[in-house]
């Protein structure tokens, strides 16, 4: 009897679920060769940062475009949890008062609160260094230039040419609204580059040509735009209990989004063009991109 295929649903749960059984050992008690050793509450930090649900959509992102390719699964869902460690670190810092100011992420109160700011920072730069020690990690499975290639693009990704300064801009754009072009970069940055870092990621994992590696990474940078206007409708629209965060500060603070630009009619329009851009890059791969086509349209439609 032939095995129907998992559906959308069913394979998020089950790689977030792997992510997280992964991350809770990563982030364990055991002192690794050359730490010298664990602070608890420096640990607790961390791990309450992490290990406090969410989607994994990043590391689910990694997992699927390198099943596409061919990948192994070990080395993807390790990727995954070092790009998660970075998302993560990304939160705890902009939830500190001298960011963002939030005190409830994921329906929980923010690292800084549970624990205290100087925590939370260390927590953040702990985690972020983390991400690069677990690729370049014996146990992740690759060769070493993929490793060497991972580590860069992250790298490129997350520093102040991608997620760090995309942040500084928005902190940039409270004083001075940003013109259209100025907030497409600025979200490019901040929200994107991880996203697009993901999906390139999976084909880094396969050991994919330059052609693979080029339209994932096209991909990422679609659902990267379809995440962060779906993000800005959100914020707008949605509940803070249903968001697990605070909502409507976007407007609170006259920050620019396409939204706010634009308003929601047209920002509905341009969800539903990004999903078809993002379809089209897997059209080459039919069926077997189907899992990553929904995850397009899942973007761009979430309520939370």
């Amino acid at each position: 009897m032939r095995q129907e295929a998992p559906t959308f649903e069913t394979q998020l749960k089950r790689n977030a679920h792997a992510i997280e059984t992964l991350l809770g050992r990563l982030l364990g008690l055991s002192i690794e060769p050359d730490e010298i050793g664990r602070p608890e509450n420096l640990l607790g930090a961390m791990r309450h940062g992490v290990l406090n649900g969410g989607k994994r959509l990043r590391p689910f992102l990694v997992i699927e475009c390198a099943s596409l390719l061919g990948g192994s699964f070990d080395a993807a869902l390790r990727v995954g949890a070092a790009l998660e460690c970075v998302h993560c670190y990304s939160l705890v810092h902009d939830d500190l008062p001298a960011m963002d100011d939030d005190d409830i992420r994921r329906g929980q109160p923010t690292v800084h609160k549970a624990f205290d700011e100087a925590t939370a920072i260390l927590a953040g730069d702990s985690l972020l260094t983390f991400a690069f020690d677990i690729i370049a990690s014996p146990e992740t499975p690759l060769a070493d230039a993929q490793k060497t290639a991972l580590v860069l693009a992250l790298a490129r990704a997350a520093g102040h040419g991608g997620m760090a300064g995309g942040q500084a801009l928005d902190l940039a754009a409270e004083k001075s609204t940003p013109d259209e072009a100025g907030i497409v970069t600025l979200q490019a940055m901040k929200t994107g580059a991880l996203l697009r870092f993901a999906c390139e990621a999976g084909a880094i994992v396969a050991g994919a040509g330059a052609i693979d590696r080029q339209r994932l990474r096209s991909f990422g940078e679609k659902i990267g735009l379809a995440f962060q206007l779906a993000d800005d409708l959100l914020d707008l629209t949605a509940d803070a209990e249903t968001m697990g965060k605070a909502t409507g500060k976007d407007a609170a603070r006259g920050k620019g989004t396409l939204v706010a630009l634009h308003g929601q009619a047209w920002a509905e329009s341009r969800l539903e063009q990004l999903v078809a851009e993002a379809e089209a890059l897997l059209e080459p791969y039919g069926e077997r991109s189907s899992i990553l086509a929904e995850t397009a349209r899942f973007i761009a439609n979430r309520r939370n």
